[in-house]
């Protein structure tokens, strides 16, 4: 899989309340120092390569797999190459367990296999590692099998990773890492401090390579060949109907990314922000809309080029929103591209919706919170499954995590449709996501869960299982529906979250007379758990 540019995108202008992949939005605050880590051997610490005095010190916390921690790796290898000496960087990882036996991470086994062998490239490499990691990142799915390839070609030897893999130096590391991200807040992947400053700007090697030269105390050699910064010329266009925008947001974000955005916020019931949305054409709000000038600034282009659709003589992102201006009109709910925006939809009561994608691991932490939400509603709650993806059942259809996705959205979908009475569906869902990744899906199937094996490998292989997760994925596209996961409680109100009490609060938000709304349910104490993948 790679990176779904636009999703990231999405993330910068709206993600300052939301989580991407485990990516979360900092406060721009200096943070002390971590306690030191207690040294259980030697084979838990790593040397780091000596810096030149005054470096900058640039810590970054992420995991192996996650496609925003890929993204920042990436994005400073450049610019530690031209800094050499004059930074000093570590990389650690974001997991769970405290002992070298119990460890775990986010995106599973492999991931921490990913993350063993990068620390074992960084302590017998410590020169050379972060080459390794990033020719591994072209393929970060496959990180616990392509470092034997990639420390290779990049000359360092495998059979010294091989013997710290397999003969518990690494585990020790990753334990020792483990502890360093957790005693440093660090949950989030990636997050970076400069100098103890949280860093919330831009993923490219100019983005790294600013932020170190300006908490410089001497500026290195490097600093001087910085390409300048043109003003490009942002256009935030929303409605004051909508009462999700949150347009202030939008525009906070969109400042912490581009480095001289001339902003302005327009509203779709003024003129001229009529006029633009005329003149777009983007359906649903809010959008950020560039001019001519996005292309003049390099870095701007670079990050922004890729994913900004052209229209007219502007450019735009959409920014995350469902809102439909035209369905909020008088008439709008008469308009056929509007039966099926939010607005729009009739109010239906004890009923809960969850959009999803199948391997996303906030999905999957969501869907096995279910059997909670259920036990505790019975028959009272009725419940449904939709998925979010790009395509149709003639050209092909997509999702954020590859095919494998795709074909494991297609089982689910053909699971709820054939065994939606009593929610059986989920006693198949819920053995899969016992390991998600796993293609050996049959193994949830038969006397295991009661699911016909052959049922549902005929509607999934077949023209029924296509045209069912076509007709899912342009739900979820008419709702401006793209996080996984997204809920929807009495067909209208939307919500986030993937713990059994959040769901219960919000369902009974809506329906305080239902059985069970009294009961409080496995979750967080306080704010909702958030998390999700996509936008």
């Amino acid at each position: 899989m790679t990176l779904n540019r636009n999703t990231a995108l999405i993330a910068f202008v709206v993600s300052a309340a939301a989580g991407m992949l485990g990516m979360r939005l900092l406060e721009n605050k200096i943070v002390p120092e971590p306690p030191a880590i207690q040294k259980d051997s030697a084979a838990s610490e790593i040397e780091r390569p000596k810096a030149n005095p005054g470096a900058v010190r640039v810590e970054m916390y992420v995991m192996s797999q996650c496609p925003y921690g890929v993204q920042a790796v990436d994005g400073i290898k450049p610019a530690l190459d031209k800094l050499g000496r004059d930074v000093d960087f570590t990389m650690d990882f974001v997991g769970q367990g405290t002992s070298p036996s119990n460890l775990a991470s986010m995106h599973g086994p492999k991931e921490v296999t990913g993350d063993i062998v990068q620390l074992c490239a960084a302590k017998h490499a410590p020169d050379k590692y972060m080459d390794m990691v990033v020719c591994q990142n072209k393929n970060y799915r496959e990180v616990d099998t392509n470092w034997e390839r990639c420390a290779s070609e990049n000359g360092i030897a495998a059979s010294a990773i091989r013997t710290c893999l397999e003969g518990g130096e690494g585990r020790k590391l990753l334990a020792a890492s483990f502890a360093r991200a957790a005693k440093r807040g660090a949950t989030g992947s990636p997050t970076i401090y400069v100098n103890g400053q949280s860093y919330q700007g831009g993923r490219k090697g100019n983005d790294f390579l600013k932020a170190i030269c300006k908490a410089a105390s001497t500026k290195p050699a490097a600093c001087q060949a910085i390409p300048e910064v043109k003003p490009v010329n942002v256009f935030v266009l929303s409605d004051k109907r909508c009462p999700d925008c949150e347009t202030d947001k939008i525009a906070e974000g969109i400042k912490s990314k581009i480095e001289k955005p001339v902003l302005k916020i327009l509203d779709y019931g003024d003129p001229d922000g009529r006029k633009l949305y005329d003149e777009i054409k983007p359906g649903a709000l809010p959008i950020v809309a560039f001019d001519g000038t996005l292309r003049e600034d390099a870095d701007s282009w670079e990050e922004l080029g890729g994913s900004a659709k052209p229209a007219g003589s502007y450019s735009y992102i959409p920014a995350g929103g469902e809102w439909m201006p035209a369905c909020a009109d008088a008439d709008g709910c008469s308009k056929a591209e509007c039966k099926e925006s939010i607005a729009c939809r009739k109010e239906v009561p004890n009923k809960l919706e969850v959009f999803v994608m199948s391997q996303c691991p906030y999905g999957v932490k969501a869907l096995d919170a279910m059997q909670e939400v259920l036990k505790n509603f019975g028959d009272k709650l009725e419940f449904s499954i939709q998925f979010i993806g790009e395509g149709d059942a003639a050209t092909g259809l997509t999702s954020m995590h590859g095919q494998a996705e795709v074909d494991e959205n297609l089982r689910e979908i053909c699971a709820f449709k054939h065994y939606a009475k009593k929610n059986k569906f989920m006693d198949y869902i819920w053995c899969r996501n016992k390991n998600i990744r796993s293609t050996d899906w049959k193994e949830c199937t038969g006397g295991t869960t009661g699911i016909d094996t052959a049922k549902i490998q005929k509607c999934s292989e077949g023209d029924e299982g296509k045209k069912l997760l076509e007709a899912s994925y342009k739900l979820a596209s008419s709702m401006g529906i793209g996080g996984s996961p997204t809920w929807m409680a009495n067909n209208k109100h939307k919500f986030s979250g993937i713990d059994a009490e959040t769901v219960r609060k919000n369902v009974c938000q809506h329906n305080a007379s239902l059985k069970g709304c009294d009961k409080k349910l496995s979750g967080s104490s306080g704010a909702p758990v958030e998390g999700g993948c996509g936008k």
